[in-house]
């Protein structure tokens, strides 16, 4: 019971190169109990001759044949799996010592999440770190749904009867299957983050998700038009200057050669920077050390009962005196409350319709104050109240940050 059967399935196709350290990587675990399935679309490299060793040695599954692309293989591999935790890993990447146990051990923790994900690194084409992954952050699902894929692929390990229920993966999907199939189980079953490096993206010019520019983005913000029901939602505005940035700035380079034009492409490139930040930074109205701006966003899994939201009114200022916070669902007003100095909870009665449902929930404060304005930090921020968390009473499989 404590020791579950993991199913790795490693999508390939013409990866000879680079697929010994990723074979490598997933056999030298130190977990016992791994089912391993190489899925190849039929490469012409070498990559039958690097794989076949191992298949003959009866350490993995090799199959060789011709697929509809990467999500297909996927698809494949999961079907196939005999793991009740199941997980993929590219065919230029890698996992970190020690990933498997730290999924398996985050599931018994949280056997009812969705799947588990932590932290990681990338990595050039020689395999040397080049930085860790600098998104990653403990699970919100506002975020995952409207502004940003923060999870690194490569750390994340499914539940196997979860992904059955929600649907494999779309496999109209090139560049963005990963983020789609978490925002569908994150909806419904909640996500959990470890805090351990469990693996590692490769980086280079030719790899997928670094060259493919204008078409990529096409297929993401669609998935976030689709997912948020916004047309604009603040990742389409981050991933599509992310993406036209590079391709503008090397049109105005063309276009005006020498120094004006690289002066005219270092200031568009930062415009576009200031609304990505903006995009990212502000859009939910709550930052990473859980203090949170006048208008708030977040959004929690399927669950019954009532809400509970919890957080500290802190006393930054007197001007914050006599705050009132007014919760609000879709426009609908939940409660309110004028809490003192120090923690605080309240529990929302949520109507039937809201029952058993994904919920976004917004909260509006009537005060803020800027602490660098009052003498209090050099903080520069408009801020309100901490943050502690929302949750159902009834949360049911659902984990809540």
């Amino acid at each position: 019971m404590n020791q579950p059967l993991v199913t790795i399935v490693t999508p390939s196709f013409n990866q000879g190169h680079f697929i010994q350290d990723t074979i490598e990587s997933v056999l030298s675990q130190d977990y016992p109990h791994i089912e391993y399935i190489v899925m190849d679309g039929g490469s012409s490299d070498n990559t039958a001759e690097v794989v076949r060793p191992y298949a003959e040695a009866k350490r993995l599954t090799f199959i060789s044949e011709k697929d509809r692309g990467q999500s297909d293989a996927i698809n494949k591999g999961f079907r196939m799996a005999q793991g009740s935790i199941v997980a993929w890993l590219n065919s230029d990447d890698i996992y970190l010592p020690g990933a498997v146990s730290a999924a398996v051990n985050g599931f018994l923790e949280k056997p009812q999440t969705g799947a588990i994900y932590g932290e990681g690194f990338q990595i050039d084409r020689e395999g040397k770190v080049k930085s860790k992954f600098p998104f990653t952050e403990p699970f919100n699902l506002w975020k995952l749904t409207y502004s940003l894929d923060y999870i690194l692929q490569q750390t994340v390990f499914f539940r196997r009867d979860a992904l059955h229920q929600v649907g494999w993966i779309d496999e109209s999907l090139h560049f963005g299957m990963d983020w789609d199939i978490l925002v569908k189980l994150a909806k419904r079953f909640g996500l959990h983050y470890v805090p351990v490096e469990m693996g590692a993206i490769r980086e280079y010019e030719d790899a997928k998700s670094f060259a493919g520019g204008a078409k990529r983005f096409a297929e993401l913000g669609a998935l976030i038009r689709r997912q948020s029901g916004q047309r604009f939602a603040p990742g389409y505005i981050f991933y599509g200057l992310d993406t036209y940035e590079k391709i503008w700035c090397s049109l105005v380079r063309r276009l005006v050669p020498g120094a004006l034009g690289e002066l005219a492409a270092r200031r568009l490139s930062h415009v576009c920077r200031y609304f990505i930040d903006r995009s990212y930074y502000l859009s939910q109205g709550l930052y990473r050390d859980g203090w949170a701006a006048e208008q708030m966003h977040f959004m929690i899994p399927e669950g019954r009962g009532k809400i509970l939201f919890r957080g500290e009114n802190i006393q930054l200022s007197d001007l914050l005196q006599g705050q009132i916070l007014i919760v609000e669902s879709n426009g609908l007003e939940l409660g309110r409350i004028q809490p003192g100095w120090g923690e605080f909870r309240l529990e929302l009665d949520a109507p039937l319709h809201m029952q058993g449902k994904c919920l976004n929930l917004d909260v509006f404060a009537s005060k803020s104050v800027v602490p660098s304005r009052v003498g209090n930090s050099f903080d520069s921020r408009r801020l309100a109240f901490r943050f502690i968390e929302f949750q159902w009473t009834e949360p049911g499989a659902t984990h809540i940050y």
